[in-house]
């Protein structure tokens, strides 16, 4: 009776402790499943250079903070701003604020920027001229189609002698019809997609290409060496995180941008672009 009685006690201190084990199993799996749910999600498009690269060395920053980052590379200006707009995209991270603000008052879209992160100081090239000074009366300088960026090229000629604009004038929405004065008559060609102008720079087209930094740099070039006239660092062309408006207090995005903000990251810039890239921190 003793023995039945004994092993009788053994069965169910073993029951009650493989129970205590599924209770740990089952506790473990519920906290591995809600730390699952914790983790976000942010879908962010991008440029190439340097844009995605700037990203990339986000990622494990971001991660440590509960958010996986995924990044969407793009060629050009248009489709990042459509994706946002049509939800396949939490945030992009491509264009400057003059060019957002354009794309909102044409499109209607409902964006809002959720911080600056760097400047790409615009410049421009030429295959046959030393410096903007040896430029030849009737010189021809071939620009982007985005109209966004005509006023970058034309301050940074007037900054150099060679145009006047007129005064009082927003100049980062300055044409080519706001020049007052132009005494070597220098031609405007504007039809290009700006993704095609490092490959015009390098077919020696015109006298002279702006060139946007960020394809400049994806093309091998260096702005600050390879320039004949790049912009200085007080420059309004802020590259800023777009978002939904929706979604302009989104912790996540908020944790974005605080990341890409980070001494890490804007010491991460000045290193790997050398001064063609600027960090900003407001």
């Amino acid at each position: 009776m003793k023995k039945f009685l004994g092993f009788a006690l053994i069965l169910v201190l073993s029951i009650a402790l493989a129970a205590c084990g599924n209770d740990k199993k089952d506790n473990q799996d519920e906290k591995a499943a809600d730390n699952a749910e914790e983790k976000t999600t942010l879908k962010v498009g991008a440029s190439n250079t340097p844009h995605a690269v700037i990203l990339e060395e986000a990622k494990p920053l971001l991660k440590e903070k509960g958010i996986d980052l995924e990044i969407v590379p793009f060629q050009d200006y248009v489709l990042p701003n459509k994706s946002l707009a049509e939800g396949e995209l939490d945030a992009n991270y491509f264009q400057h604020i003059p060019y957002l603000e354009s794309q909102i008052a044409e499109n209607g879209y409902d964006f809002v920027n959720a911080g600056g992160i760097h400047i790409e100081p615009i410049a421009i090239y030429s295959k046959k001229h030393k410096s903007l000074s040896d430029l030849p009366k009737g010189a021809t300088l071939i620009m982007s189609s985005s109209v966004a960026d005509h006023g970058r090229a034309l301050s940074l000629l007037e900054a150099n002698g060679l145009i006047k604009l007129k005064e009082g004038i927003d100049k980062t929405k300055a044409t080519v019809e706001d020049i007052v004065e132009n005494k070597r008559d220098i031609k405007f060609e504007a039809k290009y997609e700006a993704s095609l102008l490092p490959e015009i720079y390098a077919n020696g087209e015109g006298d002279a290409v702006l060139i946007n930094s960020n394809y400049a740099i994806d093309a091998g070039l260096n702005p600050l060496e390879d320039s004949i006239a790049i912009e200085d660092s007080k420059s309004p062309y802020v590259n800023v995180i777009a978002v939904n408006k929706k979604d302009e207090n989104n912790e996540a995005i908020k944790t974005l941008v605080e990341v890409l903000r980070s001494k890490e990251i804007q010491d991460f810039i000045t290193k790997e672009f050398k001064g063609a890239v600027v960090p900003v921190s407001e």
